[in-house]
């Protein structure tokens, strides 16, 4: 649920690990939650909710959980009060970042946000300091191997998607967020499996980062994805194409 960057890509196509996979749908079930609270629980009525539970099921989580985190929202299952915060700042080596929280504690979630950037050799920046670098944009993300770039390219691009990229095993469909919904049922009812589908921001630059500074960037964007309270990381990091990530 990171920013865009080849490796995370790549290693995404491949599969997430258990204990990852368990705190995404964890991640999952509050952003349905809220979707469904605020707006209904009919997807169809709620755009926000239909992308949340586009996104989830691009994960492979089960129909039994997204219907239960539905159930969350609207009361049924009894409901926890969540609040939406964004924090920006900047990582080692000038790479942007900006964090996207959902927390029933907001004075527990800053402090951790803050913490988390100074150990790490970062800071946190004002509102708007960073967020003018990145645009809201859908992109869902296809094994290449399954699945050729002219059918893609064709359902998508009639569908209303903005581009279609092949790169390094990973073919990758741009959409504007309001066009997100249609392209992704659009491959959906063609039965193409995606690796990943999410309405999120996109840098309008990258920062090329050495493989010292791309190790700590990535331990920090790995520790503030650990965070309970965190949803979504996304930054402006280019690694180098030999970096290795620790596992």
């Amino acid at each position: 649920m990171s920013g865009h960057s080849k490796w995370a890509t790549i290693k995404h196509a491949k599969g997430l690990a258990d204990a990852k996979r368990g705190k995404i749908f964890t991640k999952f079930i509050k952003e349905i939650s809220i979707a469904a609270r605020m707006g209904g629980g009919d997807p169809n009525s709620n755009p926000r909710l239909r992308t949340v539970i586009i996104k989830a099921r691009a994960a492979n989580m089960p129909k039994d959980n997204i219907e239960r985190a539905i159930k969350k929202g609207t009361g049924e299952d009894g409901a926890t009060a969540y609040e939406e915060l964004v924090y920006e700042g900047y990582a080692p080596g000038g790479v942007a970042v900006m964090v996207e929280v959902l927390t029933d504690n907001h004075n527990r979630a800053a402090a951790d946000v803050r913490n988390i950037f100074t150990k790490h050799g970062g800071n946190l920046g004002s509102t708007g300091s960073v967020s003018r670098m990145f645009q809201r944009k859908g992109t869902i993300e296809l094994d290449a191997e399954k699945v050729s770039e002219d059918e893609v390219m064709e359902i998508a691009l009639e569908a209303g998607a903005d581009d279609v990229v092949n790169e390094d095993g990973v073919i990758t469909v741009t959409t504007t967020p309001d066009a997100f919904t249609a392209v992704a049922d659009a491959l959906a009812a063609k039965n193409i499996e995606t690796l990943s589908a999410d309405v999120g921001l996109v840098p309008d630059a990258y920062t090329p980062v050495d493989k010292d500074t791309a190790a700590k960037v990535q331990k920090m964007i790995d520790k503030l994805e650990d965070n309970d309270d965190v949803q979504n990381v996304y930054h402006t990091a280019e690694f180098p194409e030999d970096f290795e990530p620790e596992e």
